[in-house]
This record gives structure tokens, C-alpha cells and sequence, in this order.
């Protein structure tokens, strides 16, 4: 059996990613050998560099190369409307679709009692401090149209039902049921997130 130790501990780490299989991180592993040196070097910099000076923001829980992300200190946002989401990427998937200027929460995930997620290890404190402290007018609820973000929307509404003054609102057509956010073209999200309706 063909086995070199620095190689397999190689595929092993790559297998490691989401979506990386055995064969795909061995191929991958094949790629980087026929790489220049500098160019791996400097992939493995970024790598190094993305663990050392990525964070998550200490109000929304974006992706910030600081302590609060240049959404959040942001003057020319609107103040008064959060997007809930339930990944830091589905910030960057949003903000691509160049048509929301508001503010973001991020959760952390979204509730699935199959996996064990439950509401009290994602950010909902967080979300009610943020409304409680601020001027919020409007919460967008854009969870994925499956059954783990739809059971998450139903339970964001059910904690937000107390906060008469807010408007709740999700996201709409755009986005067939089922699907998620990081599938979906830039316009999907666009009139998903035009065509909110309050809920």
C-alpha cells in the first residue's frame, strides 16, 4: 500500500474542511505539491493570519479584523433595523446583493434538536439586549427556508412578540423553500430580503 507520512498527515488535515473528502483532499494535496514554494507559503501565511487576526464582532457576531466590525461602527447604516442570520456568512451573502443598509445579528447557527442546538447556545440573550439598549424598529428574520431556520424564525417571533413596537418581518419570495442562502444568486437575495412580509 503506498503511504508516505507527511502526505497522508496532509490529506488527513484537508479532510478535516467541510465538503473534503479522502480522494478530493489527496487531489488537493497532489496540487499543492506541484505548487511554487512561495506560492504555498503564502497560502499557508494567509491561513496562519486568517486564525490570528479573524474574529467575530463583540455586538453582531460578524467576521471583523477587529473588536467591532466596520458594519457596526458604520454611521451611515440604519440604526433602527437588524437582519438576523444565522452565520457570518450569510452577512458577506447579503451585503453582495448591495441592497441592505441596515444592521446585522448573527446567531451562531439555528435551532435543531436532531443536532442538539438548542435556543440557549445561540445569541438570542444577545439579540434582546441589542433591542432593549437601542432604537430598533424593524427585525428582519432571515433564516434559511428549510425546517431548522423556519422552527428558529417561529421561535425568534415567539421571544419578540413581547417588543410591541418592533416590527418583525422575513425574508420572502427569492428564496425557494428548502434552500439556503449561500446557494443563492445576489438577486435572489436581493428580492428576498425587497419582499420581506411581516409575520
Amino acid at each position: 500500500m503506498f503511504q508516505l507520512k507527511d502526505f497522508e498527515k496532509c490529506v488527513f488535515e484537508l479532510s478535516k474542511l467541510p465538503g473534503i473528502g479522502r480522494k478530493t483532499a489527496t487531489r488537493l494535496a497532489l496540487f499543492l505539491l506541484k505548487m511554487d514554494k512561495k506560492d504555498v507559503l503564502a497560502l499557508t501565511k494567509s491561513i496562519e493570519a486568517l486564525k490570528d487576526k479573524i474574529r467575530f464582532c463583540k455586538i453582531c457576531g460578524s467576521l471583523t479584523d477587529e473588536e467591532i466590525c466596520s458594519i457596526c461602527k458604520d454611521a451611515t447604516r440604519d440604526k433602527t433595523t437588524i437582519c438576523v442570520v444565522e452565520e457570518a456568512k450569510d452577512v458577506i451573502l447579503i451585503e453582495n446583493s448591495g441592497n441592505y443598509n441596515g444592521l446585522y445579528h448573527v446567531l451562531g447557527g439555528r435551532i435543531s434538536p436532531l443536532d442538539g442546538i438548542t435556543p440557549d447556545v445561540l445569541s438570542f440573550d444577545k439579540l434582546i439586549s441589542r433591542i432593549e439598549e437601542g432604537n430598533i424598529k424593524e427585525i428582519i428574520i432571515a433564516t434559511n427556508p428549510d425546517v431548522d431556520g423556519e422552527t428558529t424564525a417561529y421561535y425568534l417571533k415567539k421571544i419578540l412578540s413581547d417588543y410591541s413596537m418592533l416590527k418583525i418581518t422575513r425574508i420572502a419570495t427569492g428564496l425557494a423553500v428548502g434552500s439556503h442562502l449561500e446557494y443563492s444568486d445576489e438577486f435572489a437575495i436581493l428580492k428576498a430580503l425587497e419582499n420581506r412580509r411581516e409575520i
